[in-house]
């Protein structure tokens, strides 16, 4: 690409970043209803009552102590989806377990016990240290992260539930759910860890046998670093002084919140502006969020522990000082939002 032409699609993109955000999410939020009941596949959920949230262990996640992968695992095929490199395996017990490599694993981990926490469905992910995977085979991707031997380190394995199937992708723009207070509750937990890969395709919807449909997030990976696209991507997933130093509330307003998650790409995405004019559409996710539905996700937040919180990351691999600060700023975003319903009080 000459010079010349560089320069002017930076310019471009320079100028769409300069443009306003879409107003997406001005409306109040709509009464929560948990469910929407559907005459072609039966009730959709996209939350549900957690419960007992101080019971529920974030060591172990969605899956249990009783999911937790074990025995030996043979490779299946290589998976071509997303970006990063991934592979399938089966275990001696028939279950089918998805591999995923790269900086994603850590980080992807952890966020699927935190939405999983407060009422959001994920997907049981565990993260293993050291995997040894039988009739291994060369990958197109991540092929240099496999060791001699079929061995490959720092891992994140998705379990397949049996007769769990995917049905589809939803929009955020375009889903049954949009304006409840459910809706703009997962709105803040993508900002709360930093999720700024907020793209359609990363939404899945599931349906079990003689059941209805889950939406859920079901690509948490590019979270706990920067509040928005970087390169490279060791910044911006799973990097402790990315994500302290990230902002997080913006601007609160008597009725709206905006968060700085998903924020604008960064510069040396503006050599793409179709890349660049793509993520920054995502901007509006995290902005005119009504602010009685962030109070009412930060209430439910502050039922978790520093315990539970710490072992969220626990269960991801991280030491423990990182453990301990990634926990931190996790605590602080949570004080943050319960202090804007002591605002309104004192006010009052």
């Amino acid at each position: 690409m000459s010079l010349k032409k560089q320069g002017l699609m930076v310019l471009m993109a320079a100028v769409l970043v300069g443009l306003p955000a879409s107003a997406g999410g001005k409306k109040k939020s709509k009464e929560p209803t948990g469910n929407v009941e559907t005459t072609a596949s039966g009730p959709v959920t996209l939350w549900t009552d957690p419960g007992d949230i101080a019971s529920r262990n974030l060591y172990y996640g969605p899956g249990g102590e009783q999911h937790v992968p074990h025995g030996r695992f043979t490779f299946e095929s290589e998976d071509m989806d997303g970006t990063n490199p991934k592979f399938t395996v089966r275990d001696d017990d028939g279950v089918k377990w998805k591999v995923k490599l790269g900086a994603e694993a850590r980080p992807e981990t952890v966020a699927s016990r935190l939405v999983w926490a407060v009422g959001y469905a994920a997907n049981e992910d565990y993260f293993v240290a050291e995997l040894h995977v039988q009739e291994m085979q060369r990958l197109k991707r991540g092929q240099k992260l496999v060791l001699p031997g079929g061995t490959v380190m720092n891992v994140r394995l998705k379990r397949h539930l049996k007769g769990e199937e995917k049905v589809g992708e939803w929009r955020w723009r375009k889903d049954p759910f949009a304006g409840t207070r459910e809706y703009n509750g997962l709105r803040v937990m993508m900002a709360l860890i930093n999720n700024w890969d907020l793209k359609d395709e990363n939404n899945s919807i599931y349906k079990e046998k003689d059941a209805g449909e889950v939406y859920m997030v079901s690509d948490l990976g590019s979270s706990f670093g920067t509040a928005s696209a970087t390169q490279p991507h060791e910044k911006a997933k799973g990097n402790l002084r990315s994500y302290e130093h990230s902002r997080f509330i913006v601007k609160v307003r008597p009725e709206f919140i905006d968060f700085q998650n998903p924020g604008n790409p960064s510069v040396k995405y503006w050599v793409n502006p179709k890349e660049c004019l793509s993520r920054r559409g995502l901007r509006w996710i995290g902005r005119n969020i009504p602010r009685s539905d962030v109070e009412w996700i930060g209430s439910l937040l502050a039922r978790l522990t520093p315990e539970q919180i710490q072992d969220a990351f626990r269960a991801a691999g991280y030491g423990p000082e990182q453990v301990n600060g990634f926990s931190r700023v996790v605590e602080q975003r949570i004080a943050e939002l319960n202090a804007l319903n002591k605002e309104i009080t004192s006010e009052d």
